[in-house]
């Protein structure tokens, strides 16, 4: 890893790593999770954040893209670390039941991960905090671990608390401060995009296509179905509606426009399977398995569905996808979310999407 400087609020740049073989996988055998990728790699992006009073800001080194020693009473500290790994780099469940494995604890189900799912914010997103109690088991010591997940353009970013326990729980609410500093500048949100297509997710993502939502184009005329909320989506979407499903499960429908082809069919699937579902990318001959005609009064269109796991969320996912080319340009409609709520607004969907008109 590359780290440009060490003070305290300023960016931090590390180099991403690229994603294992499986034979460098079985080469390397550790504690992570499966989805963990190699650490060696060649993208850059940044992080900014505010260390708290007390702590102790030190090299970062191997994996970390910030590291800190808190010290405590009687020589216990705390190591809090900052991880960023690409991928999904395992679901929520499967990090928290490594980290209750370090502190001697059995696992915990699907069920029981969500009661102890604590809310915090970080990078002015909510996300959750995990917080596990045990024993060291190389020293015997009671400790404790603080850790919280986010997950941003395909990479999984870590930060943990680990030590002697009373001291990580004098810590906590300075460890919850320290999430909320965190911000990712602009360059940090760059993905990996087709050339000339926007991002669909409507994220803070930069691209050069010029979209109906920044040119001006008006929306086509279409026929919204009951229970969607339309909600601001940013500048590269056209429309941007919430779906909610049983037990509060969550989906969205993004709509936006490209001019030409947007960038091709097979590098949006591509980009969809490996940066927001966890899949391997597929050659062009290996697209109909994902991939079927569908007839809209605007013409032809290819209806995508895959399913894999949510790179925010570590959460099974389902994503339909129809892209309809028109004369100099092309719009994409993308249904995503709890694969739940997907199968059950499928319908909806379709109807919504040949409702259109242009």
């Amino acid at each position: 890893m590359a780290v440009g400087g060490c003070d305290r609020g300023q960016v931090k740049e590390y180099r991403v790593a690229k994603e294992q073989t499986p034979a460098q996988a079985q080469m390397q055998p550790g504690a992570l999770p499966p989805g963990h990728p190699d650490t060696s790699g060649s993208a850059a992006p940044a992080l900014q954040y505010k260390g708290p009073t007390g702590w102790n800001e030190v090299a970062p080194g191997q994996m970390r893209a910030a590291s800190f020693r808190v010290p405590g009473k009687d020589g216990k500290q705390a190591d809090v670390s900052v991880i960023p790994l690409p991928g999904l780099a395992g679901s929520d469940l499967d990090n928290v039941n490594r980290w209750r494995g370090q502190v001697g604890l059995p696992g915990v189900s699907e069920a029981e991960l969500a009661k102890m799912a604590q809310p915090v914010e970080i990078a002015s997103q909510p996300a959750s905090l995990y917080e596990q109690a045990g024993t060291n088991a190389g020293s015997g010591d009671k400790s404790r671990i603080l850790a919280a997940i986010t997950r941003r353009d395909g990479t999984a970013w870590f930060f943990k608390m680990t030590g002697e326990a009373a001291l990580v729980t004098e810590q906590k609410p300075a460890f919850i401060e320290f999430l909320k500093s965190v911000s990712f500048p602009a360059a940090a949100a760059q993905a990996q995009m087709p050339p000339s297509h926007p991002p669909l997710d409507g994220g803070n993502m930069m691209g050069q296509a010029a979209t109906a939502a920044s040119s001006g184009q008006p929306k086509p005329a279409w026929e919204v179905p009951s229970g969607w909320k339309e909600i601001p989506g940013g500048p590269f979407l056209v429309a941007k509606f919430a779906l909610t499903g049983a037990a509060n499960a969550q989906a969205n429908v993004n709509v936006s426009m490209s001019s030409n082809d947007g960038g091709g069919l097979l590098a949006n699937v591509n980009r969809w399977r490996t940066t927001q579902l966890g899949l391997g990318p597929v050659a062009e001959a290996d697209l109909p398995k994902d991939i079927q005609t569908i007839d809209l009064p605007g013409g032809k269109a290819s209806l995508v569905d895959l399913t894999g796991q949510d790179a925010k969320t570590g959460q099974k996912a389902q994503l339909l996808a129809v892209i309809l080319p028109r004369p100099g340009e092309t719009w994409f409609y993308k249904l995503m979310g709890n694969a739940d709520v997907v199968q059950q607004e499928k319908d909806a969907f379709l109807k919504f999407v040949q409702s259109a008109k242009y």
